[in-house]
Order: C-alpha cells, then structure tokens, then sequence
C-alpha cells in the first residue's frame, strides 16, 4: 500500500499519514474528477491511468470531535462523507509528491499500515478508509477482530444532511 506523509508544515495534521490520494471536492465537481484531480496533484499519477484502473467501491460516512491536530476550532461534531476508489499500480508506477501537501511516499505491507495504525500514524479519517479496505479485502474479518460489527456500523453513519 502507497502511504503518503503529509508535509509537516501543513495546518491540518502535519506530518501525519494519510492515504494515497485524498481531498475536498469542490463545488459541482463530480466525484471521479476529483479523485483524477487530485491523483495528479498530490501523487502525480497520470490522469489517463486513473480515469482506466480507478474503481468505486463504496463510501465510508461519520462523524468525529475536532481535536487539536485539525487545526481550527477543537471540540465541534463534524460529519464527513468519503468516496472510495480502488486503484492498483503496476510495479514501476510509483506515485511522487506533486505538490506542497506531501513529503515523500512509502510502499508499506499490509502489517506495516497495521502497525503504523495502532500506534496512531493515521489522520482519523484516513485509517477509517484503511479499515474499509481491509474489510472489503478479508483482511478484517469477524473471525480476527472482536468489534468488527461496531467497526462496520461507525463506518457508515446515516448523516442527515445531502451527500451529493
């Protein structure tokens, strides 16, 4: 797994980890071209490989407690949603900071991102994403992990408000 670190000056969890390509999208932007737009910013993937090998595969909704580490105001209840996309690269596609969000890539096993989870590495938002993966992935299963079902539920709250 590509694992990016994000840039340690950035007011929004500096230096943390964070997933391979990840951001807002703007306003009347379809989702897909966002995920294009931001491949090639962030990791400088060419927008005719995304637009061939990216697959959707779901979307992950929550809400968290501002902390610190957001920057901004601490303590407000703040839902997301998060559309998933699905993208393997061939061996001698290897994704490189396009911008000044991050400062180098990683390409981790899966123990490594495990490992790297528990101690805490991972944006919030961007383990929550990891976690979907390895469920979609038999990675986490409810034969490995005791809380799976309490997993799967807080990964996909009813936010009521649009999504789209």
């Amino acid at each position: 797994i590509w694992v990016p670190r994000r840039a340690r000056n950035k007011q929004t969890y500096g230096g943390m980890l964070d997933n391979t390509v990840a951001g807002g999208i703007s306003t009347g932007e379809a989702t897909f071209e966002s995920l294009v737009r931001e491949a090639a910013e962030e990791a400088s993937l060419p927008e005719e490989l995304v637009r061939r090998e990216a697959r959707a595969c779901g979307c992950v909704t929550y809400f968290y407690i501002r902390d610190a580490r957001a920057g901004g105001e601490t303590g407000l209840l703040q839902p997301e949603c998060e559309y998933i996309y699905d993208l393997e690269l061939d061996e001698d596609v290897v994704p490189r900071p396009g911008d000044s969000e991050v400062e180098e890539f990683y390409l981790w096993t899966v123990q490594e991102v495990q490992e790297a989870m528990a101690r805490g590495e991972f944006k919030p938002n961007c383990a929550m994403v990891l976690l979907d993966f390895f469920m979609r992935h038999g990675i986490l299963t409810c034969e490995n992990e005791k809380d799976y079902v309490e997993i799967v539920a807080r990964l996909h709250r009813r936010l009521e408000f649009p999504t789209h």
